[in-house]
């Protein structure tokens, strides 16, 4: 799939994915908005107006009000490839978001999801 076909896609498609992954591993909706809370600024609310709306997955992170600069200290593999070495911004966000997700299936605690500089 190409990149613009993944920014072309319906958030409204995307999020129930994302909070059906963590379901399946005990985790929560609101643990989910939470997630995407901090990455991108955006409320709880907004999350939902989003979730059943119109806007584009891209337009979901282009549109972020408050991207957190602590995002960049994201490392690992989702899907096969290092998030850290994804060279095209848009999507580098979208694999942010994955990465994230993916740690709260796998049962991490929110206080190492959400990413905080070493010397805090």
């Amino acid at each position: 799939m190409t990149n613009e076909k993944v920014y072309a896609m319906s958030f409204a498609k995307v999020y129930p994915l994302l909070v059906a992954k963590a379901n399946k591993k005990g985790r929560t909706r609101d643990e989910v908005d939470q997630v995407v809370c901090w990455l991108t600024g955006y409320t709880a609310e907004d999350i939902k107006s989003a979730a059943e709306g119109s806007v584009s997955y891209g337009d979901f992170f282009r549109n972020a009000p408050a991207p957190n600069p602590n995002r960049k200290l994201i490392r690992g593999v989702i899907c096969g490839i290092r998030v850290e070495n994804v060279e095209e911004p848009l999507m580098q966000e979208i694999r942010y978001l994955d990465k994230l997700v993916d740690e709260l299936a796998r049962g991490k605690s929110m206080d190492k999801i959400l990413r905080r500089p070493a010397d805090t």
